[in-house]
């Protein structure tokens, strides 16, 4: 199994980067990709996800109408792309990709809930937003 996170960089503050995921060798049909951002020092977040077979997506309010995530199903990536950055989205970004089990309704970044044991990860793409 392989998730490629790609597109991290130096931005100013306003200005705008596109992230991107490709995965290969999944072994689930139905399952998320989700990005989270972790700075140093700091607990890891969730951002955003996609169910892969609906396309539906969601976000946390810290990036809700700034930040938009997509599919491209052809290829097996998905796109994070972020507007309006602020020097508080510097982070790692991660991109996860996870098997559908459970879904919740309470307040989250994303309703489908994740569990470690079905989890794969990429390596992180640094964003630095500077002000």
């Amino acid at each position: 199994v392989q998730v490629v996170e790609s597109g991290g960089g130096l931005v100013q503050a306003g200005g705008s980067l596109r992230l991107s995921c490709t995965t290969s060798g999944l072994p689930f049909d139905d399952y998320v990709m989700a990005w989270f951002r972790q700075d140093s020092g700091l607990e890891r977040e969730g951002v955003s996800c996609i169910s892969w077979s609906s396309g539906f997506t969601y976000y946390s309010d810290s990036v809700k109408g700034r930040f938009t995530m997509s599919r491209d199903r052809a290829n097996n990536t998905v796109h994070l792309q972020m507007n309006s950055l602020k020097p508080e989205d510097t982070a790692m970004y991660y991109c996860a990709a996870y098997r559908v089990v459970e879904v919740t309704t309470q307040k989250s970044f994303c309703p489908y809930i994740r569990r470690d044991e079905s989890t794969f990860w990429g390596q992180g793409t640094q964003v630095t937003v500077s002000s």
